[in-house]
C-alpha cells in the first residue's frame, strides 16, 4: 500500500536553483567570445542583436495574445533580454558593463524563477499533504476492518467451540443411564435428530 521513498541525489536537487546563473553565464562567455572574434564597435552585428531581440519580444506579446500560454512568453521574453543582453555584452569594450549586465540579468533570472519555484514548492506540500491524508484514511479503514474480520473470525470460533461443546454433552447426557430425549423436547429443548438419539 504505501510506495517506497527514494532520496535524489542533492545534484539532482541543485540543478534547478543552479540554472539561472548557468544560463546567464553561458550567454555572458559566448558573447565575450563573439566580442573577441570581431562583434566589438560592429555597427552590424549590433543591428543584429537588436533586431533578434526585438523579434523574440514580438513573439512573445503576439503568443500572450494569441495563445495565453505563460511558458511560452516567458520563453519569448527570455530569449528576448538574453539576446539583448549578449548584443551589449559582444558590442561593448571591456568587462564592467558585461559584468553588470550579467548581474543584473541573473537577479532578474532568480527573482522570476522564485516565483515559480514557490508556486512548485507550494503544489508539491499539497499533493504531500493529500497523499498523507489518503494514506491515513485507508490505513485507518484497513485498522477497522481489520479489526470487524478478527471479531467475526472469533464469534464463528466462539460458535464452533459452543457447537462442539452442546454435541458433546448431548453425546455424554444421552450415555447417561435413565436419559429421555422426550423429557428435553417436552422443555422445549428443540428435538434431536433421528441418528443421536
Amino acid at each position: 500500500m504505501n510506495e517506497p521513498t527514494t532520496a535524489r541525489h542533492w545534484l539532482a536537487a541543485a540543478a534547478p536553483k543552479a540554472a539561472p546563473a548557468i544560463a546567464t553565464t553561458t550567454v555572458l562567455a559566448l558573447a565575450r567570445i563573439w566580442n573577441a572574434n570581431g562583434a566589438e564597435h560592429s555597427v552590424g552585428n549590433a543591428v543584429l542583436m537588436a533586431a533578434l531581440s526585438l523579434g523574440a519580444a514580438a513573439a512573445g506579446v503576439v503568443a500572450g495574445n494569441t495563445t495565453g500560454d505563460s511558458v511560452l512568453v516567458g520563453t519569448a521574453f527570455a530569449a528576448s533580454g538574453a539576446l539583448a543582453f549578449a548584443g551589449v555584452a559582444g558590442y561593448a569594450d571591456g568587462l564592467p558593463l558585461p559584468l553588470l549586465l550579467w548581474s543584473l540579468a541573473t537577479a532578474g533570472a532568480y527573482g522570476l524563477a522564485a516565483r515559480y519555484w514557490r508556486t512548485d514548492r507550494r503544489e508539491t506540500v499539497a499533493y504531500e499533504r493529500q497523499t498523507s491524508e489518503r494514506r491515513e484514511e485507508y490505513a485507518h479503514i484497513e485498522r477497522v476492518e481489520t479489526l470487524r474480520a478478527t471479531a467475526q473470525i472469533e464469534v464463528a470460533r466462539t460458535g464452533a467451540a459452543y457447537a462442539e461443546q452442546l454435541a458433546q454433552a448431548l453425546v455424554t447426557r444421552a450415555a447417561l443411564p435413565g436419559f429421555d430425549p422426550k423429557a428435553l423436547e417436552a422443555a422445549g429443548l428443540p428435538e434431536l435428530p433421528q441418528g443421536e438419539r
